[in-house]
């Protein structure tokens, strides 16, 4: 009898008006602490942090990264989705050893899919949206709180690169400080030129 296996898809930076948006794709262990997970906007950066690193090292997962071009070029929508196939396709190269690591054999399985929000990705498996999903399934909890962690992390790096902007603060969003330094200095290098100001 096969297995059933869910995998866990989001993405987070879909509203800022710089960097990349990030997505990750997860598979929780059947004896995974669930209680560590929550919907990553409400959880605070020390259990965020906490969260990320157990997850990590138990889960199988893998993370996309689509940039400020690709946006511009393909839009938000379309490179959350990708975003979130590289996520999967990063997952599944995962999976065999995940498998044999949790169930000390090879085995069958059956490999299904759950996207927050109401679009899925195009990945070989059957996958569904559901909003809100971020706040109900342990397995998107833990792919929004990947997701979330990876994007503000290298929204901290850019801070460093570009300090003027105030990255570190407010990770891209459309904040009033961010608007108006944008105004001032003009757009950052990893600005999204096809986003209103």
């Amino acid at each position: 009898m096969a297995i059933k296996l869910l995998c866990g898809l989001d993405e987070a930076g879909r509203g800022p008006l710089a960097g990349p948006v990030v997505a990750a794709a997860v598979i929780l262990p059947a004896d995974f602490p669930v209680e560590i997970l929550g919907d990553s906007k409400k959880l605070s950066l020390k259990k965020r942090l906490a969260a990320r690193q157990v997850i990590l090292e138990r889960s199988c997962w893998g993370i996309g990264i689509v940039d400020h071009t690709t946006i511009d070029e393909i839009n938000i929508l379309q490179a959350s989705l990708l975003a979130m196939e590289q996520g999967f396709f990063q997952m599944q190269e995962k999976l065999d050893d995940f498998l044999c690591r949790e169930f000390g054999a090879d085995l069958e399985f059956q490999l299904e899919a759950m996207a927050d929000g109401t679009f899925v990705p195009k990945i070989p498996v059957v996958c569904r949206a559901q909003p809100k999903a971020d706040d109900t399934f342990p397995e998107v909890m833990a792919a929004s709180i990947l997701a979330k962690t990876q994007r503000d992390m290298m929204m901290d790096e850019y801070a460093q690169l570009y300090p003027e902007y105030g990255y570190e603060k407010h990770k891209g969003y459309p904040t009033k400080a961010h608007r108006e330094v944008c105004r001032q200095l003009g757009p950052s290098p990893i600005q999204r030129m096809s986003f209103k100001y």
